[in-house]
């Protein structure tokens, strides 16, 4: 009969054909390879929040260290700065080509939380403008180790400048109403965005919910409404935190703390007996020639950060030679990454290759919710820079290697 006849040329066929899918039986005495299940690269570990640190003694002017991160979906370069408590310039300038809005999924980027200590004293406030960065060093005894904290600011924009010098608190407030100067009211006027002469304390207060009242007549520390403004050149002279920083600087600083402010585009730092140089671009209304003046100021810079360890009673011996190239190199292309300057050390691109990749999460510890009160956006940044952004479509960033 027909069909039983096609079934068994059908069973053959199968037959054949399942054989020829399997492998050949391995020669005497060899055991047959057995192929493992792929395993999952681990994720990366949750991030620590780095604001606060031991010094380990009189020679440890460097703190922190470099991170990476991936970009995770809807995140800019500001969710990123914020969430590691680091500035808009600051995590823009160690991530040059990378679009701050669109900087593309999957990305890796680096996360600038190393910091060289100003060259200055480490008591009390003490402000670098040119880095956007405060830090307090609190009241501690001779046999006890000093700490510091530190976070982002913004300051100043061009043509009011936030002061230097030094100064110190002489008061604070919670929930403050501001009184609107009338300069700021005629600026409002003429741009056509004209402000009430009181706003009351709330959640559309510049000011935020937390001030200091410094000695300097009309400047200020304080809180924002506009946390995505911190980083930036955008107050009228006086320095914003994150609400969550001016929160905590409120319950620690006293009244009457000391209060420097320094303008160093440069800083000179020691840790292990190596000098860090960590570079920020110079402000725009800084009175030094920097084009002319670069190698003369550099020396002076270094110069003062010797002066400055020997006033505390150091003696750091110095490894290696001075790598003057890379002095100036940095200076010029600066990354707000800390890099030794002594010959054979490993450079700006081999320290951000070693860095650790952390998950891109909240850190550990920090006193951040994770919640944004308001996000960026290219309009939000034109009102606050008066730069043009033009808006670019959705991209996805080609794979970087962790």
């Amino acid at each position: 009969m027909l069909i039983p006849r096609v079934v068994a040329i059908a069973a053959v066929c199968l037959s054949v054909g399942a054989c020829s899918l399997l492998r050949p039986p391995p020669p005497p005495g060899q055991r047959l390879a057995v192929r493992s299940p792929p395993v999952a690269k681990p994720e990366p570990p949750r991030p620590v929040a780095l604001e606060r640190f031991v010094l380990k003694g009189p020679n440890d002017d460097v703190v922190g260290y470099v991170q990476r991160t991936r970009i995770g979906k809807h995140d800019t370069l500001s969710d990123v700065a914020r969430r590691f408590d680091l500035g808009y310039d600051e995590i823009v300038l160690a991530n040059p080509g990378v679009d701050p809005w669109l900087p593309g999924v999957g990305r890796v980027v680096v996360v600038p939380t190393q910091f060289v200590l100003p060259d200055a004293p480490h008591t009390g406030v003490v402000v670098n403008v040119a880095a956007m960065r405060i830090f307090y060093y609190p009241p501690h005894k001779a046999h006890q180790p000093q700490i510091v904290y530190t976070h982002p600011i913004g300051i100043g924009r061009v043509a009011w400048q936030t002061p230097e010098g030094t100064t110190r608190i002489i008061g604070k407030q919670k929930h403050p109403v501001w009184i609107v100067p009338k300069s700021i009211l005629a600026e409002h006027a003429k741009d056509g965005q004209p402000l009430p002469p009181i706003v009351p304390a709330g959640p559309n207060n510049p000011l935020g919910n937390y001030l200091f009242l410094l000695g300097w007549p009309g400047y200020l520390i304080h809180g924002t409404d506009k946390p995505y403004g911190v980083g930036m050149r955008v107050s009228h002279g006086c320095m914003h935190l994150y609400p969550e920083d001016i929160k905590a600087f409120f319950k620690m600083i006293p009244v009457g703390t000391k209060v420097t402010v320094v303008n160093q585009p440069d800083v000179f730092g020691w840790r292990n007996g190596t000098i860090y140089m960590q570079s920020f671009h110079v402000l725009k209304d800084d009175k030094r020639d920097w084009a002319k003046d670069r190698r003369q100021l550099l020396v002076r810079l270094l110069r003062s950060s010797l002066r400055e360890a020997r006033s505390r009673r150091r003696r750091p011996k110095l490894l290696g030679r001075i790598d003057w190239r890379r002095i100036i190199a940095l200076s010029r292309s600066p990354r707000g990454v800390p890099v030794a300057i002594t010959d054979g050390t490993p450079g700006v691109d081999t320290i951000i290759a070693r860095a650790p990749l952390v998950a891109d999460t909240v850190p550990k510890g920090s006193k951040w919710s994770g919640v944004n009160e308001l996000s960026i956006s290219t309009q939000s940044y034109d009102a606050l820079t008066g730069k043009r952004v033009k808006p670019k479509p959705d991209t996805v960033a080609p794979a970087s290697a962790p």
